[in-house]
């Protein structure tokens, strides 16, 4: 399909709302003031049919209703996927930043097994030198491969919102504010940062409080006008190098240039005439999450517990001096013979969402910053928060999976929850296809899904979003053109 702006109309959704129900409806007001405007060269998108155009799920609230905005005016799941993911590098800089990384899948009827798109924090070549080392920014190219391939608009389009968020500021959700305060001390001891996060009182902000980001702005219309690119081989690259080495990170011109996201064959299984993608090592919460669902359906022999097998894997992958492939951790799944390990260290936050659309298109991601907040620290003008580097932190578990029925589209999870991610991941994916909503009672995991239990029928009518009631995220299944 050629590639087609995104022009705002005017649209009334039939709206779901989980987690943050009570300011749902003023930030969808707040909303409409950062949506983009026509250029003069744009093409005119096609008005969108009426009826359903998609389920939209995520931790953070403000991004939520960016991909949600994106399908009412006809982009299709990889390009809300895209905005929203943009979006949440302003709105959730403690777990998503343009300096992080992550992972995604795709998945659109026709496809046998979908598509993943792995973008994990890297090491930069200085690494061992750096007084605060941080991570290769990965989120940018990781997000435009995924959308160049699954994607139906101009890149450009989906950096706008997230654009127009950082100028004209944003409203601390609560998931940003609970991970303010856990690290506020370091925050506030860096003038950099303290410039966004602290409020005149000499504290971090709090939930609510207006949040600006005027030098992030300036990194996303960058790139808007010359590309993403210019973060990895231009004059922002450049700029972003000299400022991420004074804030002590190590970073350089050629770890930019090297910083290339993967598209690779996700890990599969069919259960119960459901074929199911999960995403693939080195995204290695995939495997555990294929690892403990498998177990649960009784595919697996007996129980797995997500956190171990990948601890056994990644164990295995050392064993092996990292040749162990995607190949070998499918033969595994299907072997049932899943390598068993110990609990593994304390991991990283991180954040995940699922995005489908009319037609049964649906992508998943998780992100993270390796650390909250990644090193605490900003590269400079840029505005991007620096992502932590893998070689002095762990990397997190990071699960998405996605079910369908031949062309049918019936099921997508993620969660975060460091290290239960994986097995809460599994939970989640089990009560989506079954089309029922997870008992959650306690533990740090927090799911995201959409489940279309029967298929994707043409008004949406069978299907919904679900996010941990729990923690802060929301659910929006969008129904076009018919009143709320």
């Amino acid at each position: 399909m050629a590639a087609r702006s995104i022009i705002p109309r005017f649209t009334r959704f039939k709206t779901v709302l989980s987690g943050s129900r009570k300011r749902a409806g003023a930030l969808a007001l707040a909303l409409t003031s950062v949506l983009p405007a026509c250029s003069s060269g744009s093409h005119i998108a096609q008005p969108v049919e009426t009826g359903f155009v998609g389920e939209v799920v995520a931790d953070e609230p403000q991004a939520v209703l960016v991909g949600r905005d994106v399908l009412a005016k006809g982009g299709n799941a990889a390009d809300a996927a895209a905005a929203l993911g943009l979006a949440l590098s302003v709105t959730l800089p403690s777990r998503a930043s343009l300096g992080g990384g992550g992972a995604c899948l795709a998945w659109k009827p026709g496809d046998s097994a979908g598509q993943a798109f792995v973008f994990l924090p890297r090491a930069g070549l200085n690494d061992a030198g750096a007084d605060r080392p941080a991570s290769v920014p990965m989120l940018a190219r990781g997000l435009y491969l995924m959308q160049l391939r699954y994607g139906s608009v101009d890149f450009a389009d989906l950096l706008l919102p997230a654009r127009n968020l950082a100028s004209r500021g944003v409203p601390v959700g609560g998931l940003l504010a609970s991970d303010l305060a856990a690290v506020q001390a370091p925050l506030l001891a860096d003038e950099r940062t303290r410039a966004i996060f602290g409020n005149a009182n000499g504290n971090v902000l709090v939930a609510d409080d207006v949040m600006v980001q005027t030098r992030l702005a300036g990194a996303l219309e960058r790139m808007r006008i010359a590309g993403v690119g210019d973060l990895y081989a231009g004059a922002l690259g450049q700029t972003f190098a000299d400022a991420a080495r004074a804030a002590g990170a190590g970073l350089t011109t050629l770890d930019l240039r090297a910083a290339v996201p993967v598209a690779a064959q996700p890990l599969t299984a069919r259960v119960d005439g459901v074929d199911i993608s999960f995403l693939p090592p080195p995204a290695d919460g995939g495997f555990g999450m294929a690892a403990a669902y498998l177990s649960n359906v009784g595919q697996n022999g007996g129980r797995v517990r997500a956190e171990t097998a990948v601890s056994g894997w990644r164990a295995r992958q050392g064993a092996k001096g990292a040749a162990t492939s995607i190949a070998d951790a499918q033969a595994l799944l299907n072997s049932g013979h899943i390598p068993a390990g110990s609990v593994l260290p304390a991991l990283p936050a991180s954040t995940s969402f699922v995005v489908t659309d009319r037609q049964g298109e649906s992508v998943g991601c998780a992100f993270t910053m390796n650390n909250l907040f990644g090193t605490g620290r900003i590269a400079g003008s840029t505005g991007i928060m620096l992502g932590a580097s893998p070689v002095r932190k762990p990397l997190p578990l990071l699960p998405v999976a996605i079910a369908h029925r031949g062309n049918q589209f019936q099921a997508a999870a993620t969660a975060s929850g460091q290290n239960v991610a994986a097995d809460t991941a599994a939970v989640a994916l089990q009560a989506a296809i079954a089309g029922s909503r997870p008992q959650v009672t306690n533990g740090v995991g927090r799911a995201n899904f959409v489940s279309c239990p029967a298929g994707l029928p043409g008004d949406g009518s069978k299907c919904f979003g679900w996010t941990d009631p729990r923690g802060f995220g929301l659910a929006l299944s969008s129904d076009h053109g018919k009143k709320s």
